[in-house]
């Protein structure tokens, strides 16, 4: 194993309950004095957006707010958006909410002074660097859901209208300058959303603990990522008041997008295109893959998971914490099956060729192809 490796590490963040209250702070402190506030249309007439609009009023900031975000952002959104963006005279963004508002927001924010289209930005070899960086607005990101971990991120998910392909757009300075991890923000979650998103942190420390790629501090992360996930995400999905569930999980997901600079695998690589063409919940499709996943790698990867396990206290090694994340994903009503998730009609050799182009193929244990790529997603199916 060659011991070369590119590390970039988080941002600064303000965790707890309550920190809400310091968003003026953390937009002083980003260099924002102009913010639009990026969401989704969800959480749009929330009282936890009502609020956070309140706070930034006071503090004589506007309460500006973009919220016409598709569940899987597209380039559309960034169209529309960096129109009332540059019309408006922002600059900053607060992205606000799940995975499809922080990497809206992520996107609008690092657009905001590009002269070049989205797509010349896809993070395809060193693409990132036909960015103006004196274009990249800050950021400042406040989760309001525990899963993604896109607000310790460098990239965007965005789907290609066109071709329903989901593309991530990639560049350093897209890295949030301040977050806040406040998870009373996260109380009012339902049940299946609090399922969705924490399983999605939990299939990010996994294909990051599963990944061949060397990053030691990344296999850290992951190893205590899965175990914060395993021991509190039962507890925020049984009551969603419990603060040090819900905190915990917070964390857990920032981990897992932190330990996936390692590398993801055959689960994201299938989770993306059966996302942008199908429309699924994206945690939700990684949870439901997960199991013939993990069976697929498993002669790559029984021996770590042999101590993962027992670092988790989990018996029966390897095999035991399949049957646990079976467990898991039942108790929570995860369906078993793509089609029980409604995929219907699914154009299989269009998912298969999606999912072989998607980058997170790359991190996967066992090389994919198209035969044994086309024989796991069948078994899914």
């Amino acid at each position: 194993m060659s011991l070369t490796a590119q590390w970039s590490y988080p941002t600064a963040m303000r965790f707890g309950a309550g920190r809400i209250r310091e968003i003026a702070e953390a937009c002083a402190s980003a260099g924002i004095s102009k913010p639009l506030l990026v969401t989704d249309r969800g959480l749009a007439a929330m009282e936890i957006t009502d609020r956070t609009r309140d706070l930034m009023e006071e503090a004589g900031l506007g309460r500006a707010m973009f919220a016409e975000v598709d569940p899987n952002p597209s380039d559309r959104n960034v169209e529309d958006g960096l129109k009332v963006y540059r019309d408006g005279g922002y600059d900053g963004v607060i992205a606000f909410g799940g995975g499809s508002g922080l990497d809206l927001a992520k996107a609008l924010a690092f657009m905001a002074g590009q002269t070049r289209p989205l797509w010349d930005f896809e993070d395809v070899g060193d693409w990132w660097t036909r960015a103006d960086p004196e274009g990249i607005h800050p950021i400042v990101a406040v989760p309001t859901t525990a899963g993604t971990g896109s607000e310790v991120g460098r990239a965007s998910v965005i789907t290609n209208s066109a071709s329903h392909e989901k593309k991530i757009i990639f560049h350093p300075q897209m890295l949030p300058a301040v977050v806040i991890c406040d998870p009373e923000l996260t109380v009012g979650m339902p049940k299946h959303i609090t399922a969705g998103t924490g399983l999605d942190a939990f299939a990010h420390c996994v294909e990051a603990y599963s990944s061949p790629h060397y990053h030691p501090m990344s296999q850290g992360i992951a190893l205590e990522g899965m175990r914060l996930v395993k021991d509190y995400l039962p507890r925020a999905y049984a009551d969603g008041t419990d603060i040090e569930a819900r905190g915990h999980m917070m964390s857990a997901a920032a981990m897992g997008a932190t330990a996936f600079q390692k590398g993801l695998g055959a689960i994201h690589a299938l989770s993306h295109p059966i996302g942008a063409h199908h429309h699924t919940h994206h945690g939700t499709s990684n949870a439901v893959c997960m199991p013939q996943v993990l069976r697929f790698n498993a002669d790559a990867i029984r021996d770590r998971f042999d101590r993962a396990a027992a670092y988790l206290g989990i018996d029966g090694g390897f095999d035991g914490f399949c049957a646990f994340v079976d467990d898991l994903n039942a108790s929570m009503g995860i369906p078993k099956t793509l089609t029980e998730l409604g995929v219907k009609d699914p154009d299989i050799d269009r998912l298969v060729a999606d999912a072989l182009r998607d980058p997170s193929t790359g991190g996967n244990p066992v090389a994919m192809t198209e035969a044994n790529t086309r024989a796991l997603l069948e078994a899914i199916l």
